[in-house]
């Protein structure tokens, strides 16, 4: 998948996880986003906006950095409230 898929498919697992642990995105504290190439910041922001709450937007860090594979085009993490 490009970065806007990736993007798409990682929101899609922290939803999961957030409601396994009884969160969701709402209570989102910090997210932390690396891109293997700064330059598809807009297509994963384009993603990343939709996603998230509009009145719940977290703190957010969004850097370029080589990652653990090649296929690998974007990676988040985030902190959330229970």
């Amino acid at each position: 998948a490009d970065v806007a898929g990736q993007t798409q498919q990682i929101l899609d697992r922290i939803d999961a996880l957030l409601a396994a642990a009884g969160s969701d995105k709402s209570k989102l504290l910090k997210a932390n986003i690396w891109l293997s190439d700064i330059s598809t910041w807009s297509q994963m922001n384009d993603v990343w906006t939709g996603w998230v709450d509009p009145g719940s937007t977290p703190a957010r860090a969004t850097v370029e950095a080589a990652l653990a594979r090649p296929d690998i085009l974007v990676e988040i993490m985030v902190e959330a409230a229970c």
